[in-house]
């Protein structure tokens, strides 16, 4: 995700009660307080009772068409409560709470964000996130992942409420990749602890050009071999904290003056110059196992002269990443509702085209029912086949059996700002020069 994040989406048609998958039953979710559980999530039992296949493929087994296109969605929910009425669900989704969002539409996952007023208080979003997951266990088979920007430095999500670290530009200054480690270790633990499952970082970019509106000091530095090790260790850092890692923004957003929120970037890079400047850290965050990668909305001619965004590239996105670079986990857009995805094709075509391109997340549309049904549309057509879903919902639910998701919640508020992790912080601030 960029910086300054504005949700900008249209208001009209949404909320419309046949875009919503059919309500299901489930059992509750019980809360577990951290002292009970080991530090990483346990890999699921086994038991001869059980059906074959793992947790994931037994899930996806059970879902409709319906359901698995949800789950292709990481949607904005607006208040401090999952309860809590608030006018601007009601206005997008035709549903009031963030509660009944969940309910409704049950998407594979939430993103909070402080300006969408998630974020008060460390009890206060650790009740959020497990009223949100107890919401998707009583309407559907697929757990909800929650996941946040909590970059540090210039994007902190929740900035207010814990440890404050250093950014990845004054890591990056200095030289330690075990700084970069250990940074994100006890972020992750720290967001483990509030429920959250996910955290779009480390950026992977190289900020290559001074001018870049956007990265800047969200980037370890400018040197792609330095930037590639910052990187490799701060996915690292998130494994050890049980939390998935998203390496961000595929195939590079580092040598950029324009803002892709407010317009497209066209980068002129040759394919022999991306694989020297902007591929090095990705390749080393699939070296590390990173869970996911998110896509850039830049335009790379040299890499697909279609003009497309990288986000609706299947060139890049399948071509590049999947192929060249041999990435086999899951694909995030950057969020759907900046402006240098949004206006060529309008915000039900943009969603297809993401699938299509290899995406596997579909993060934040501004109308959520058109994207929607648009994308369940292309299924029935033939545009898109079923099968194409499924490998996408199969990567997803992969990716919450791996990080616990599928378990208890657990969270501990209580425990944020810890000593040890002080201790983290003012030993990396000491060490920048």
């Amino acid at each position: 995700m960029l910086a300054a994040l504005l949700v900008t989406g249209c208001g009209s048609g949404i909320g419309a009660a046949s875009s919503a998958p059919s309500p299901r039953a489930s059992a509750p979710v019980s809360v577990v307080p951290s002292s009970s559980l080991p530090s990483s999530p346990p890999p699921p039992s086994s038991s001869a009772d059980q059906p074959s296949g793992s947790r994931a493929e037994r899930t996806l087994a059970e879902m409709s068409l319906r359901d698995k296109v949800a789950q292709l969605f990481t949607v904005v929910v607006w208040g401090q409560k999952a309860g809590a009425a608030s006018k601007e669900n009601q206005a997008r989704y035709g549903v009031a709470t963030p509660a009944q969002v969940v309910e409704k539409f049950r998407p594979g996952g939430v993103i909070l964000f402080d300006w969408a007023g998630n974020v008060s208080g460390a009890s206060q979003v650790a009740a959020l996130t497990t009223g949100l997951r107890e919401a998707a266990a009583r309407s559907g088979e697929a757990p909800l992942m929650i996941g946040v920007d909590q970059e540090n430095g210039l994007v902190s999500r929740l900035k207010s409420i814990v440890t404050t670290f250093p950014g990845a530009s004054e890591i990056g200054k200095t030289g330690r990749t075990a700084n970069a480690r250990d940074v994100a270790r006890a972020t992750g633990e720290e967001l483990l602890d509030l429920g959250i499952s996910l955290d779009f970082a480390p950026v992977a970019d190289v900020n290559i050009n001074p001018r870049n509106p956007v990265i800047g000091p969200r980037a370890y530095g400018s040197d792609p071999g330095k930037v590639a090790a910052m990187v490799g260790a701060a996915v690292d850092g998130f494994h050890a904290a049980g939390v998935a890692a998203v390496a961000k923004h595929f195939p590079g957003h580092g040598d950029t003056s324009v803002d892709s929120h407010t317009g497209l970037p066209v980068i002129t890079h040759s394919k022999t110059q991306w694989r020297k400047l902007d591929a090095p850290p990705f390749r080393e965050a699939i070296t590390h196992g990173v869970d996911a990668i998110m896509s850039a909305h830049v335009v790379m001619p040299k890499l697909d002269p279609s003009g497309d965004p990288s986000t609706l590239s299947h060139r890049i996105l399948t071509g590049l990443l999947r192929e060249e670079l041999g990435f086999d986990g899951v694909i995030s857009t950057d969020a759907l509702d900046m402006a240098g995805v949004r206006k060529k094709y309008g915000d039900a075509e943009v969603a297809v085209r993401a699938v299509l391109a290899g995406a596997d997340i579909l993060l934040m549309p501004p109308n959520l029912p058109k994207a929607y049904d648009a994308v369940l549309d292309a299924v029935k057509s033939g545009r898109i086949s079923e099968r194409r879903i499924d490998e996408s919902v199969l990567r997803i639910l992969r990716l919450k059996e791996k990080r616990g998701v599928f378990g208890p919640i657990r969270t501990d508020p209580g425990a944020l700002k810890s000593a040890a992790h002080r201790k983290v912080a003012d030993r990396v601030f000491a060490a920048v020069r």
